[in-house]
């Protein structure tokens, strides 16, 4: 078998074709797709586009259906060249999609990238993505193929629904991304709660919900809150993943874990990290509110028996206690969610009921998503319910 159509010394996915495909939560009948060179060092070009239905509309299918692929384009060109820490979006395409489809989105690189200033990718993808050597935008089967579990470049698809729409950000680390989710199975936090809000009845008409709700996971894994660790914190990414996206208008906010894991277990140190995600999190409701966004709080879930974040002294496990207090207060969100109670053990309430564990003790099996998605009450997005300000 051939070498993979890259290198990890100099050019990325140089004269390769990047097939990949991604999950909107709701359908419609024109899409536009966004790329992104966010940490590029070096310009990205783009050279062709291509959006088709996945084989079998399976997630993480290498295939696609014949005589369903479209060219994409950009102010009717074929290629787009985005400068590094930019992006851009794709003119609409008439793509009619189902509500919960796999789409698959095949890009032509030619001249791929410089790696030395770093590439755009999302290594915590839970699908399988596939490199082809050469052109090979229209094939619907081709063989041999690289499998990779890893978005590139692309950073969203975005369906024209109109007035009648809205979407929910969630913003989090690995437990939103999906660690310990099926690979191509869709069961991740968000998902789930897509699926919860799909299925829910309309008991009351007169709160006028908007027809169709998307769920944007925002989720990186290894984030936190206050400092850069595994990709930019969510208070200096903020702007870019939640009130830049199109139609949010509400904010889940699940995060915190990582910066009280990776924190010094000394006293002080917890009890500072504390008192700092606080403050980041007044800070996160404070520009959401600007932007006519309503935020939710969700406690923390426990870590009790994870190596390496929780102590002996227990300073760590006092620091969570300490934030969800906070959070289930309601001094600052504008409404809370309850993930600690839905994914604790009853008799050992600093740590993962077992049945949610995958085993490290900090992140949870799709059972346990599916529970967290269950604590989550529907009535939180109704249309009447906007954050001061809104218009």
């Amino acid at each position: 078998m051939p070498p993979p159509p890259f290198t990890r010394g100099g050019l990325v996915l140089a004269d390769s074709t990047l097939r990949q495909t991604v999950r909107v939560s709701v359908g419609g009948r024109r899409i536009r797709l966004r790329f992104s060179n966010a940490y590029g060092g070096t310009d990205l070009v783009i050279t062709q586009v291509r959006v088709a239905l996945p084989g079998g509309g399976r997630a993480g299918a290498a295939s696609i259906v014949a005589g369903t692929s479209r060219a994409a384009a950009f102010r009717g060109r074929p290629f787009a060249v985005i400068p590094a820490g930019a992006q851009v979006v794709s003119d609409p395409l008439d793509f009619p999609l189902g509500t919960g489809a796999n789409v698959t989105v095949t890009v032509y690189l030619a001249d791929g990238q410089d790696a030395s200033g770093g590439i755009t990718s999302h290594p915590g993808s839970r699908t399988t993505s596939w490199l082809l050597a050469g052109n090979h935008l229209d094939d619907s089967e081709r063989t041999p193929v690289t499998p990779v579990d890893h978005w590139y470049f692309l950073s969203g698809v975005e369906v024209w629904l109109g007035a009648a729409s809205a979407a929910v950000v969630m913003l989090g680390d690995s437990l939103t991304d999906g660690r310990g989710s099926t690979t191509n199975g869709n069961d991740r936090l968000p998902d789930q709660l897509f699926a919860r809000l799909r299925g829910r009845p309309q008991r009351r008409p007169r709160s006028r919900p908007p027809s169709r709700i998307a769920v944007l996971n925002q989720g990186l894994g290894g984030n936190r809150v206050l400092r850069d660790g595994l990709g930019p914190s969510a208070l200096a990414r903020f702007d870019r993943d939640v009130p830049a996206v199109s139609g949010v208008r509400w904010l889940v906010v699940f995060e915190g874990v990582n910066d009280i894991g990776t924190a010094d277990a000394a006293k002080a140190a917890q009890q500072q990290v504390a008192a700092d995600l606080v403050f980041a999190y007044e800070q996160i409701v404070a520009r959401a509110h600007a932007a006519g966004i309503r935020v939710y709080g969700a406690t923390l879930t426990p870590f009790g028996g994870n190596e390496p974040y929780d102590d002996p002294d227990g300073h760590r496990e006092a620091a969570r206690q300490a934030v969800n207090e906070w959070i289930r207060a309601g001094r600052g969100f504008d409404a809370v969610i309850d993930f600690d109670r839905a994914a604790r053990d009853p008799r050992c309430p600093r740590r993962l009921r077992p049945v949610f564990d995958t085993g490290d003790h900090l992140h949870l099996n799709p059972a346990g998503y599916r529970a967290l998605a269950s604590a989550v009450p529907p009535g939180l997005f109704r249309r009447e319910r906007l954050a001061p300000g809104r218009r």
